[in-house]
């Protein structure tokens, strides 16, 4: 189903820039700040992905599995099924790159950037295929994938496992970066906080989380932890996360921005201090240990050695 005139004028005003029939890009606040010289990602710290050359989009606005209740977008428009025409992978590149570079060009007159981080802004070196829906739902994502790279841009992919099929396919044309989102630490709280619009959901989690064995690009598996709702059972966690190949864990704490204000209250945020000790917790119990953290973005990072950056 087509987007509205109403609803592409909200997303406008939040500051998504639409591309052709499906997907999108939107400047993240990292972004915007590294090219002001303040400050950057924790992906920057962790992984060596600039961030004023990050391109932030999505190639499956309208699709997804979840409707989790602490995901700070707006899902009341988003189906489990893809409808619609699927657009060009090459289309898509361009179309992201334009209008990545076109909204930063007010920085160009701003006495607040650094000119050089500016020049270099416009020349993208990262997709960061995540901003909203969920993405492996795009047929095309293989050759998205390698469109990128033939570019020589790093990709980093963030699915939510609920498709399995195309992970599978994925592992002849492997991003960067595979994230995976592990949502809960038991099948009863998932449902609860993701409410899925489809069965099986955290089986198929559970599926994608063992196809990681297939990949040889770097892994990730990504926690994102709400105050009294899936902050918790650190025992089902290490049991899950000892059983996967991921290369790296981040443990991050909700933030009570965007959309999620109108489903979650102020309490469901994790002080920093909270998320580093559930990690550290989760971390001895899974034979790992905490390797980096950015305490002002409240995430720390899990594995077993320091991550090499790109």
């Amino acid at each position: 189903m087509p987007l509205s005139d109403l609803r592409k004028k909200d997303l406008y005003n939040q500051g998504y820039r639409l591309v052709g029939n499906h997907s999108a890009i939107k400047v993240c606040e990292w972004c915007k700040k590294s090219i002001r010289g303040q400050s950057f990602c924790y992906k920057q710290k962790f992984y060596g992905i600039n961030s004023h050359q990050c391109v932030q989009m999505t190639p499956a606005l309208h699709v997804c599995t979840h409707r989790c209740f602490f995901c700070w977008r707006d899902i009341g428009f988003t189906n489990p099924k893809w409808t619609g025409p699927v657009d060009n992978p090459k289309d898509i590149v361009d179309g992201c790159i334009k209008e990545h570079v076109k909204y930063l060009q007010g920085f160009g007159g701003s006495k607040k950037a650094d000119k050089k981080k500016f020049s270099d802004a416009l020349m993208p070196k990262h997709f960061a295929i995540s901003l909203s829906g969920e993405p492996t739902f795009y047929a095309k994502l293989p050759e998205l994938i390698e469109e990128i790279h033939k570019r020589k841009m790093t990709s980093f992919l963030v699915t939510n496992g609920t498709n399995p099929a195309m992970l599978k396919r994925l592992i002849k044309h492997q991003p960067t970066q595979l994230y995976i989102t592990l949502p809960a630490p038991n099948e009863d709280i998932y449902k609860k906080i993701c409410n899925p619009l489809i069965k099986g959901g955290w089986k198929k989690i559970l599926q994608s989380l063992k196809l990681l064995n297939g990949f040889s690009c770097r892994k990730a598996v990504r926690l994102t932890l709400v105050k009294n709702e899936n902050l918790c059972n650190a025992e089902d966690y290490a049991k899950i996360i000892k059983e996967t190949s991921a290369d790296f864990f981040e443990f991050k704490a909700y933030m009570w921005v965007g959309y999620s204000k109108k489903r979650c209250n102020i309490e469901n945020m994790p002080r920093y201090e909270e998320i580093r000790d559930f990690a550290e917790k989760v971390a001895k119990l899974a034979d790992l240990k905490v390797i980096d953290e950015k305490k002002e973005s409240r995430v720390v990072l899990v594995g077993k050695n320091k991550i090499k950056l790109l």
